[in-house]
């Protein structure tokens, strides 16, 4: 059986209003029951945080982004210094499960494998909203009824929760810095762009997603609000705008069709019943949000002359 490759984790932060979240992202990783041989913290254009952090955890290499302020360039960064084979990015608000690592790495036994993906379950600050469709739960950056249970291929990973070969990685150029969360601005998809990108470059290989890698993210109180849904819902149709413009309209929103035509209409029949029509209502207008925030992103692209 073939060895496992070396593993460096990367974690992006960028302030110390989520000090105690970052302790346990951190914490859970001197758990693992197959410790990376790396940790790297990179530190999003905070001064302050970075001073904090070097004192506070001398077992991990902290350093500043060295690219443009957001999570692209913080990654990217993290790309530049790593020495494992394989990059694990896990958030600064997410805690992994003991054998995360483990789950992660055996994925890459298979010569064809380019990145492997888990599950992140929402840990939800004061419970998961009545309201709040399984469906939609991409909206706080975690897993959502619709993705295999099984171990299997996949178009891309969810942020919070992914690992890639670093060779290959580097080769592909890394993270858009167009893309990406900047601070607290709700926009992405710099993941779905990258895992585009580099399956265009090696067909026949794969992207995996492996369930039993779990995570669990941190979801707060201000991210349960309806207000965050809907706009969350926008600014994804804006980043989809976006990844089409870089990697084509046909392969940037394949697994989108899917859904909208197989796990949302499952969904609302689901929600139909006594009890659960706020969970329709949120549905239907999640995914106007979400359409309208794309075709605003196309207008602003064919105003601006991009393809």
């Amino acid at each position: 059986m073939p060895a496992l490759p070396t593993l460096t984790v990367a974690v992006c932060a960028y302030t110390t209003r989520r000090w105690a979240d970052l302790s346990a992202a951190l914490d859970s990783l001197r758990h693992q029951q197959y410790p990376p041989e790396e940790v790297l913290l990179v530190v999003d254009h905070c001064p302050e945080l970075a001073a904090r952090a070097e004192l506070a955890w001398p077992d991990v290499q902290v350093m500043a982004n060295q690219e443009a302020r957001g999570l692209s360039g913080a990654r990217n960064t993290a790309v530049a210094h790593a020495h494992g084979e394989v990059i694990a990015f896990l958030d600064d608000d997410a805690v992994a499960e003991p054998a995360w690592t483990g789950h992660l790495l055996a994925g890459y036994r298979d010569p064809a494998v380019l990145g492997v993906g888990g599950l992140v379950r929402p840990r939800w600050d004061g419970g998961r909203p009545a309201w709040f469709p399984p469906e939609f739960d991409w909206v706080v950056g975690c897993s959502y009824r619709g993705l295999p249970e099984h171990p299997a291929p996949v178009r891309n990973f969810i942020g919070a929760n992914m690992s890639f070969r670093r060779a290959e990685l580097v080769a592909a150029g890394g993270f858009r810095t167009e893309l990406g969360r900047i601070g607290t601005r709700p926009l992405g998809c710099e993941e779905t762009e990258l895992c585009l990108r580099l399956a265009a470059a090696h067909p026949g290989c794969e992207l995996r997603y492996d369930p039993a890698a779990a995570v669990r993210h941190h979801v707060p109180r201000t991210r349960a609000r309806w207000g965050y849904f809907r706009a969350r819902c926008y600014a994804e149709g804006l980043s989809k705008a976006t990844v089409a413009r870089f990697a084509g309209r046909a392969r940037a929103l394949a697994s989108e069709r899917s859904y909208l035509r197989a796990t949302l209409p499952r969904a609302v029949g689901r929600a139909l019943r006594p009890g659960q029509l706020r969970v329709a209502a949120a549905i239907c207008a999640g995914t106007g949000a979400t359409v309208l925030g794309y075709l605003r992103g196309r207008l602003t692209d064919l105003g601006s002359g991009a393809p």
